[in-house]
């Protein structure tokens, strides 16, 4: 296959192109990315000794280029990381959200009908489902209704009902799946997890919003990647998959658990101001998944916690 991983230099993005690479060795990528803050060029680079491997620099948004990519490949598939995704980031300037998740999602949509009705994955999240009490055992399904809480989970719950449309009105071969939280190496230290441990490992504060008690199903990424592998080669068109680990942990028992791995006091956390509309449950129901293709997550999170330690470990040496 000749894939087309947009905002492939993200976490989730270049995980999944390396996974690829190494599971499908006869496919070739291309990947095309603004290189935004949170990109990994480094790791961009490595993947570019493969020749099986192509990197563009460009903007979803920018249907010129968009459009001319698309008709130097000839593309059987097309998956979606391109995203704006930090919540904190879509309450201080919404606009890049939409314009980008809403937008640069239709401006794609639009090129998979213009250049042969291509398969298009769209890549979301379980916060367009909204949150859940934290004293409930309720989950969401893939039927449930959205309520998303932030402009972050509203502008993937928009882009999600365009690429449902393009599927309907114009019968474009289109699957979405909506994942938990992930984890592991390459992930931007605005994210929690990162946050976490690389201020434990220079000593710095540690801010938890709230209480801490919020709830979070976190995935690692590799397990994620191999969901999307399957959905992409054996998922039904025109459905939707939600991917987790179905496993709950509270945001102030994940930190502690890290500064257990580093060996670190937990003198270190400091409890800041919740911030506005902050979800306090994430939970789905993964039976789809799990009964239709055959999937579940792997990889237990005190293994791949420890894992990820030991990533930023080695790659930062304690420091930013």
């Amino acid at each position: 296959m000749n894939l087309l991983v947009t905002g492939g230099a993200g976490f989730i993005g270049v995980n999944f192109i390396d996974y690829m690479l190494r599971t499908h060795p006869d496919y070739r990528i291309v990947c095309l990315d603004l290189l935004t803050y949170a990109a990994n060029p480094e790791r961009i680079s490595e993947l570019e000794t493969n020749k099986h491997f192509r990197f563009v620099k460009g903007d979803i948004r920018n249907r010129e280029e968009v459009y001319s990519l698309f008709s130097e490949e000839s593309f059987d598939a097309v998956i979606n990381f391109a995203a704006e995704s930090h919540v904190d980031r879509s309450i201080e300037n919404p606009d890049v959200f939409l314009s980008t998740n809403v937008l640069g999602t239709g401006v794609l949509l639009d090129a998979c009908l213009k250049y042969g009705n291509i398969r298009f994955h769209q890549i979301s999240t379980d916060e367009v489902y909204g949150d859940l009490p934290l004293e409930s055992t309720d989950t969401f399904s893939e039927r449930d209704r959205l309520s998303p809480s932030s402009p972050y989970s509203a502008s993937k719950a928009s882009a999600d009902m365009l690429v449902l449309s393009y599927g309907r009105t114009y019968g474009l071969p289109v699957t979405i799946s909506r994942s938990s939280n992930n984890y592991g190496p390459y992930q931007h230290s605005e994210k929690l997890i990162p946050t976490v441990i690389k201020n434990a490992l220079s000593d710095k504060s540690i801010p938890v919003y709230g209480d801490g008690r919020n709830l979070r199903d976190w995935l690692h990424v590799e397990d994620h990647c191999k969901a999307i592998d399957l959905i992409l080669h054996k998922g039904t068109i025109g459905e939707l998959y939600n991917v987790a680990s179905e496993k709950e942990y509270s945001n102030i028992d994940t930190v502690k658990a890290i500064l257990s791995l580093l060996g670190k006091s937990e003198e270190h956390i400091s409890f800041v101001s919740d911030r506005p509309g902050h979800d306090l449950r994430y939970a789905v129901d993964c039976s789809k998944i799990r009964t239709s293709l055959g999937w579940s997550a792997e990889r237990e999170f005190t293994d791949g916690l420890r894992n990820t330690v030991r990533f930023y470990e080695t790659k930062y040496g304690g420091t930013e």
